[in-house]
């Protein structure tokens, strides 16, 4: 049977049987897939301990997390500050403040030695240790996991691992997701696998799992009516959606290979083309990044068809990403954003009717986060200014690759 026949099985199983709900036969299934698959081909039978709960997205699965790790008003919370927004925002609906920690070059992800600074002087100034610490796989990669647990094992801080885009990444051939207290993923519409909208939140053991389901069921206790000691959410993964999610499991290593097959094309056939470079993962063995968008950085110095027109009109529409609805912008342009040769890029290659994005911009230069505490090396920043994400899911084929390429040879000014 095909993917899409798989998926409507399910889902038809949901109508047929009238659960067509936030739970059942196809949650707890899904759940099962999920647990079996983290708990696969790995080191130690700790690993193997971890339980899955299905929820309706991979924010959810974030904010649980930080609520299991006692995070509350007036806590810290170390985050990675090249990111989704959704990596920091639950922070703050627990009244907490995040603290915003830059990149390596590396990985582009959370950097360890300013991990550490920003542990001792949080410490320093507020009299005790951040609550949890959330570094995030960007893009997929994997984040140098090893040194961070160190530190984060040094100091007693949980680590709650965002791998909402790296889901099936792998570091030193384990799953990310399993090496902190917490693992969060996302199926939302363009992960690498999709409930159409959904995430699960990896556990460590049994009773972690049981505490944040009662937290994703509105916190119901066991009388023949409804009882809440404590403020519950309505966080739970529906039925339908998880039907989406076993047929897309059946699939998931293919999705995988075939981002690996992207990225590959796109390295062979951009390598001799100067001042564009694809950003590849380390080549210590230890990283095995699932590739879920395959990104490039422009030299600043190269030019663009177009480029003397960038930012002079303000978007009226959404670029990227699922989000529909945006607020209008008052001005054309901010005090931090991409070069005016990527912004050409972007705009020549969505006039040949493909779909490039600006990677994401850092966090502590988010207008709404100006008053949090950043640790920055000017890592992400400069990155944010040179890179673009291009396509690389499952529907991009090597013929689509090749034009791509093509456009972007086009682009440049000789």
């Amino acid at each position: 049977m095909s993917e899409g026949g798989l998926e409507q099985k399910y889902i038809q199983e949901a109508f047929d049987t009238n659960w067509v709900v936030p739970l059942g036969p196809n949650v707890n299934a899904f759940e099962d897939d999920l647990k079996n698959y983290v708990c696969s081909k790995e080191n130690g039978d700790k690993i193997c301990d971890r339980e899955v709960v299905a929820l309706s997205a991979g924010t959810a699965a974030v904010h649980l997390a930080l609520l299991a790790c006692g995070v509350g008003p007036g806590d810290e919370v170390l985050v990675q500050s090249f990111t989704f927004c959704a990596s920091s925002h639950p922070i703050t609906y627990l009244g907490a403040t995040p603290v915003f920690i830059d990149s390596e070059r590396e990985t582009w992800n959370m950097d360890p030695e300013l991990l550490e600074k920003a542990i001792i002087d949080r410490k320093d100034k507020t009299g005790k240790f951040p609550k949890a610490i959330v570094p995030v796989a960007l893009y997929g990669m994997p984040y140098q996991i090893d040194r961070i647990m160190e530190i984060a094992n040094k100091y007693n801080i949980p680590v709650i691992e965002d791998a909402a885009e790296g889901f099936g990444s792998r570091y030193n051939g384990q799953v990310l997701g399993t090496f902190g207290k917490y693992g969060v993923l996302s199926f939302n519409g363009n992960k690498m696998i999709t409930t159409s909208g959904g995430g699960a939140l990896i556990c460590p053991n049994r009773e972690a799992w049981q505490e944040i389901m009662m937290f994703a069921t509105q916190y119901r206790e066991s009388y023949p009516y409804y009882q809440h000691e404590k403020i519950g959410y309505n966080y739970r993964m529906s039925n339908i959606c998880a039907g989406i999610g076993r047929g897309q499991m059946t699939v998931l290593e293919d999705h995988i290979n075939h981002h690996k097959k992207v990225q590959k094309m796109y390295e062979e056939l951009l390598k001799d083309v100067m001042g564009v470079s694809v950003n590849s993962q380390p080549s210590t063995g230890r990283y095995d990044s699932n590739y879920w968008l395959c990104t490039i950085t422009l030299d600043p110095s190269l030019k663009i068809k177009g480029q003397e027109n960038t930012y002079k009109t303000i978007v009226t529409g959404a670029v990227g990403g699922a989000a529909g609805v945006i607020h209008a912008a008052s001005s054309a342009t901010t005090d931090c954003q991409p070069n005016d040769n990527v912004e050409a890029l972007r705009v020549y290659l969505d006039k040949a009717q493909i779909e490039a994005r600006p990677v994401w911009k850092p966090m502590h230069k988010q207008p709404v986060y100006k008053n949090a505490p950043a640790y920055v090396n000017g890592v992400s920043e400069e990155i944010f200014k040179v890179a673009l994400c291009l396509p690389s899911g499952p529907c991009v084929k090597e013929d689509d690759i090749k034009y791509i390429v093509d456009t972007i040879k086009s682009a440049i000014v000789d």
